[in-house]
């Protein structure tokens, strides 16, 4: 134990826990510490290192969201192999074992929804051929096309493959590891799996029907903290969308923090709730994202990004060394797609079915005493009396739902599942009636009938 402590020490900068934790990082990487190790008690690696067992915990605590070290109890601490894949929230969430009959945990758009591309694409002659590698990552015409309906006066703008693709970027340009980000309380789970990824400390804060709770943002960042990632509407999973009024609260908050705010409109278009951004007060400190993957298509793979320019700038910088830009052919069927009539109206339809849909979902509920929060978009975050019998007695009848545990950052007592309701095209009352027996169900009633 004493030679494992004296390798960490020879690699440490300083005596923080950050820098204890980037020693044992760092020794990791060296392949001084190997897979499976276990580590030394926290009070005799304090006594060595003479630091104060707190600080040892943080360093242990930074190191166990990063996903190097894993808490195994009485038997110890021990070191993960990074090299080896790791079962994230996201597809904890998402992966399902086995086939059925109404697939409702997706969260994805109705194909069926989706604008047809004939017309985009009869535009399209070539790939293109750049002038050089280092071109404006964006077509001047989309450029101006995307400034024309953004929700505040965009400074720096650009284009990326998609929402998480920018929250990466993001995430890679203004964090570094045992930085505090504040997120909701339920939230998207591949943005937390992003987080752990790059040892990011998480605190969540919970929602109201109007958005983040005030008092909830100003006991989170009373503690520093660099960056909020929220989703301003059609919040995924709960479906609520920030009013006017509460985006005004929020700003008057973080107003007296130097706070990064990361905003994800993932729903854009088939949203039926006004846009409302953060930057409208803090036009200085708000990075918006907006994705076309729901409204025009996922395999788009594309999303636009505007904020401060010292974070555009970082986000360009970061592209220039992988894969530069994102393709101008696709850039250029969005173009069309944005600017054509026909599909304007069919991402409308598109928009009023999904709200049609969601609308018999939740009453349906609220008429068997199950309470809906939110209003829009393509899920619902429905509470269940037990999530593991919800989603036994559903799987039985072939409806499949995603739990609620990965979506979760406080601990919670009350259970959910979400369901993503855009998905039923038929029978809605019926599946809605099915779910509602299935949320309703206790322990040791899964498959009851």
């Amino acid at each position: 134990m004493r030679s494992i402590i004296s390798e960490i020490e020879c690699r440490i900068d300083d005596g923080t826990a950050r820098g204890l934790a980037m020693a044992v990082s760092r020794a990791a990487r060296d392949g001084v510490l190997e897979p499976g190790q276990r580590m030394p008690p926290i009070r005799e690696v304090a006594h060595q290192l003479a630091l104060s067992p707190t600080t040892v915990s943080a360093a242990w605590g930074l190191l166990a969201r990063a996903g190097t070290l894993r808490s195994e109890g009485r038997r110890g601490t021990f070191l993960v192999d990074v090299g080896s894949p790791r079962e994230g929230r996201y597809r904890q969430a998402l992966a399902q074992r086995t086939e059925f009959a109404i697939d409702l945990s997706t969260g994805v758009p109705d194909a069926r929804l989706l604008p047809r591309l004939n017309r985009a694409l009869r535009h399209v002659t070539t790939a293109g051929t750049p002038q050089s590698y280092l071109d404006d990552p964006v077509l001047p015409d989309l450029h101006d096309a995307l400034a024309a309906s953004w929700p505040y006066p965009a400074g720096a703008l650009t284009v990326v493959d998609g929402a998480m693709d920018a929250l990466e970027l993001v995430i890679r340009t203004r964090l570094t590891f045992g930085d505090r980000v504040v997120v909701e309380h339920p939230t998207f789970p591949p943005l937390l799996d992003l987080l752990q990824a790059a040892g990011i400390e998480v605190a969540g804060v919970r929602l109201d029907d109007e958005g983040i709770v005030p008092s909830a943002l100003a006991d989170a960042v009373a503690l520093p903290a660099q960056a909020l990632f929220l989703q301003p509407r059609a919040h995924n999973p709960t479906g609520i969308s920030m009013t006017p009024r509460r985006a005004r609260q929020l700003a008057a908050i973080l107003r007296r923090h130097d706070i990064l705010v990361v905003e994800d409109d993932s729903a854009y278009a088939i949203s039926v709730s006004p846009d409302v951004t953060l930057a409208t007060s803090l036009p200085a400190s708000t990075v918006h994202i907006r994705s076309f993957s729901k409204s025009y298509g996922p395999d788009l793979r594309l999303a636009a990004v505007s904020g401060p320019e010292d974070v555009i700038a970082g986000v360009r910088h970061l592209r220039e060394l992988g894969q530069g830009w994102s393709s101008r052919l696709l850039q250029h069927v969005l173009l069309s797609l944005l600017t054509d009539d026909t599909t304007s109206r069919e991402v409308t339809a598109a928009r009023e079915e999904y709200a049609r849909r969601r609308g018999i979902f939740v009453e349906t509920l609220r008429s068997h005493e199950i309470p809906v929060t939110g209003t829009d978009g393509l899920n619902i975050w429905v509470p269940v009396s037990d999530e593991a019998a919800a989603l036994m007695r559903l799987a039985s009848q072939g409806i499949a739902v995603a739990p609620g545990g990965p979506f979760t950052v406080l601990p919670d007592v009350d259970a959910h599942v979400r369901v993503t309701t855009g998905a039923v095209h038929k029978n809605l009352i019926h599946v809605a009636r099915i779910i509602a027996e299935a949320a309703q169900l206790g322990p040791g009633r899964a498959m009851a009938r």
